[in-house]
């Protein structure tokens, strides 16, 4: 990895200089203000300082001598990657706020590994002289527990650090590993899938997943959105007739937002639906929630999802961010049975870490979607941020 400086007047015009040096690849891992110094400092601007990465196997403009820095990987000036805040779902300012967190206690987690590393290199000068060890391991084993600690799985932990160790070079410094797996943890949690108008009307999205998740509430959040923002022609189904409860609140949401809704009970109604919605954008299906362990409901449900042809529908499982791995891990493998389907993550706000978040995104390959905050509709609800959640699994408690 080729690490670079860039002082500038203002930020953008920092990384204009980045992006011209190292081409669209490179990642933004620090952007700090220097202050003048010396006498004449009142009568001096200050100036803007980008430290930027690109990996060595992409070839750049004007490749120059690498210089090392001390921070860890703030924001990616890949466009592939990074995602702009004028779409749909953008981040509340208590969100911006909460990252600014993340990244002052990533910063903490460099200083740590800054200390001990040099406290253990001072143990060692005093130790007869002997063939010097490679300092990545330290790093990497720091690391690591890190991610352990925010519940990533071991399997997972180790997979990602086995990557990096092979890829580094002997005694990278701290920031290089930082950056290294920040950017793997980027890459494996990938760009969010969300919901897409299009001109082949209507589009089918059913929301499966188990009681008590949130279902409902997500759909009503999801359905606000593209109403007020896209003015979608929107209609409600609900299949969840085993809960009375489910039923009224959704039409709740139905009857504040202006949006028809019916009730079905078997796939005659599903086509019904089908006829009386043809010129509709968007038709969301409620399901009852489903008991992983019963196979006769479980069958109910993939009978009502193959009732609309696979290019006229989308599935999302909603699973809860505080469920227990091991019950995910059961869940994810009864719906990936029945059809496939992507991940919206719930109550996100009523836990402190999102390992889970990334290991069943590992083990079912499901593209990412959404995730709710609150219970306030339609506004805690947004796509999943692969960069805030790296961040969030590289920090500390």
């Amino acid at each position: 990895m080729i690490i670079k400086k860039f002082q500038a007047n203002t930020e953008k015009e920092a990384m204009v200089l980045a992006k011209e040096e190292m081409g669209k690849d490179a990642i933004v891992m620090n952007i700090k203000t220097i202050a003048p110094k010396g006498i004449f400092k009142l009568f001096r601007k200050p100036l803007v300082e980008i430290t930027a990465a690109v990996d060595e196997n992409v070839t750049y403009k004007n490749e120059r001598p690498k210089e090392e820095t001390t921070l860890p990987p703030r924001r990616n000036l890949n466009p592939d990657i990074i995602y702009e805040e004028d779409e749909p779902f953008e981040q509340s300012k208590e969100k911006a706020e909460a990252s600014s967190a993340i990244e002052e206690k990533l910063n903490n987690l460099q200083n740590l590994l800054e200390k001990q590393l040099n406290a253990k290199e001072t143990i060692e000068v005093k130790k007869p002289k002997a063939p010097e060890p490679n300092k990545n391991i330290a790093c990497i084993q720091l690391i690591y527990n890190q991610l352990v600690s925010n519940d990533v799985d071991e399997v997972y932990a180790n997979q990602i650090m086995n990557e990096i160790d092979g890829s580094l070079k002997k005694d990278s410094s701290i920031d290089m590993i930082l950056a290294s797996v920040y950017q793997k943890l980027v890459l494996k949690l990938g760009q969010p899938k969300t919901i897409e108008l299009s001109n082949d009307r209507p589009k089918f999205i059913f929301f499966i997943g188990p009681t008590g998740v949130g279902k409902t509430t997500t759909i009503a959040k999801i359905a606000s959105k593209y109403k007020m923002e896209h003015h979608a022609k929107i209609a409600f189904l609900t299949a969840d007739t085993y809960r009375i409860a489910a039923v009224e609140q959704l039409r709740t949401y139905a009857n504040i937002l202006g949006l028809p809704i019916e009730v079905i009970y078997t796939e005659d109604d599903m086509k019904q639906a089908m006829d009386m919605y043809a010129d509709y954008d968007i038709v969301f299906v409620d399901t009852a929630g489903r008991s992983h362990r019963n196979r006769e409901q479980r069958d109910d449900l993939e009978n009502l999802l193959n009732s609309v042809a696979e290019d006229k529908r989308e599935i999302y499982l909603v699973l809860s961010a505080t469920t227990k791995y091991r019950d995910l891990i059961k869940m994810t493998g009864v719906y990936s049975d029945i059809a496939d389907y992507n991940l919206i993550f719930t109550k996100l706000d009523e836990t402190d870490t999102v390992g889970n978040i990334f290991n069943i995104r590992m083990l079912t390959n499901a593209p990412l979607s959404y995730v709710t905050i609150g219970q306030n509709v339609p506004d805690d609800i947004i796509k999943i941020d692969s960069q805030s959640i790296a961040k969030k699994l590289l920090r500390g408690h």
